[in-house]
């Protein structure tokens, strides 16, 4: 089971931190990936993190501002996003694959529920 929080409302130009929490065996062996889905739109891959912590990676549209961490110790990732705009708006979810890279969300076999992140102008 996984759990995103850490959603809210934030001005553009701003940050926010978002976590998703693993129960279980889920956090072993499974890469953890962000997506989020804009009303209307279709769910885009944010980025990803290996279970190891040693790969990462970014989708174009956030790299250099967004940075993913991850504490297995908590089986917790930390999805940091900085200098957020509007476009950031969406409803954020993590999931979790055998993967060990991918950007496919066919690929996230298990994924929690979503955060709403707001960003106004």
């Amino acid at each position: 089971q996984l759990q995103a929080c850490g959603g809210g409302l934030v001005q553009a130009g701003g940050s926010l931190r978002l976590s998703c929490v693993a129960s279980g065996a889920l956090f072993s062996e499974h890469s953890i990936g962000w997506f989020r889905q804009a009303p209307g739109k279709d769910r885009e891959f944010v980025g990803a993190v290996s279970w190891s912590g040693t790969m990462k990676f970014y989708g174009d549209s956030v790299k250099g501002r967004f940075t993913i961490s991850r504490d297995n110790s908590r089986k917790t990732v930390y999805l940091q996003m900085n200098s957020l705009k509007p476009e950031d708006t969406a409803v954020y979810y993590c999931a979790a694959t055998r993967a060990i890279r991918s950007s496919e969300s066919n690929r996230y076999n298990y994924w929690g529920q979503g955060t709403l992140v707001t960003v106004s102008s």
